[in-house]
């Protein structure tokens, strides 16, 4: 059981994990306001987007929350996604307030890009959807992967709990009758 005053478990991770997220969003707005060069803003926004995806996908979710993802193409050329998780008693241990800023994170992202988004139909800047595009796209690519991980684990982990529960009762029922 963690304290009620509990730290985080990896403030390092938890620091990137949060840091390019807010960093692109930032640099996004304060480029719409003082700076109106788009390539710049797109570049430099894009490269901290892909450093969130990055950083996300392969660091914090299999530190923070044990859960990994990725896909690959197969020798006849069809796309295989692979997901996995840590064993239950391993993701018990994981630190909750670890866990509650990655998901948290992950999904207020997305909401956060939708608004500026929005500003930016209102504001006829057409042009920087482009950039809120792939931020939403790489988000949600990690939304999608990092929740299919987690509904895969608890499908191993009810998989897991009923094949011991049948293992069980098969040796109990073995036990009383050869005696």
């Amino acid at each position: 059981m963690q304290a009620e005053g509990e730290q985080y478990g990896h403030p390092a991770v938890c620091f990137f994990t949060v840091i390019f997220k807010f960093s692109a969003l930032a640099f996004y707005i304060l480029c719409s306001i003082f700076v109106q060069n788009f390539v710049i803003q797109f570049v430099v926004t894009v490269l901290l987007i892909a450093l969130d995806f990055w950083t996300v996908k392969n660091v914090s979710g299999r530190i923070l929350v044990g859960l990994r993802w990725w896909n690959e193409v197969s020798d006849q050329g069809e796309s295989v996604w692979h997901y996995e998780s840590l064993d239950q008693q391993t993701l018990e241990t994981l630190n909750k307030k670890d866990s509650w800023l990655f998901w948290w994170s992950l999904y207020l992202t997305p909401v956060a890009w939708v608004a500026l988004g929005i500003v930016a139909v209102i504001k006829f800047n057409l042009d920087y959807l482009l950039v809120v595009g792939v931020a939403l796209v790489l988000s949600t690519a990690n939304i999608i992967g990092f929740t299919k991980c987690r509904k895969d684990a608890k499908r191993q982990i009810q998989q897991f709990a009923s094949q011991t529960v049948a293992s069980h009762m098969a040796n109990t029922f073995q036990s009383a009758f050869s005696v």
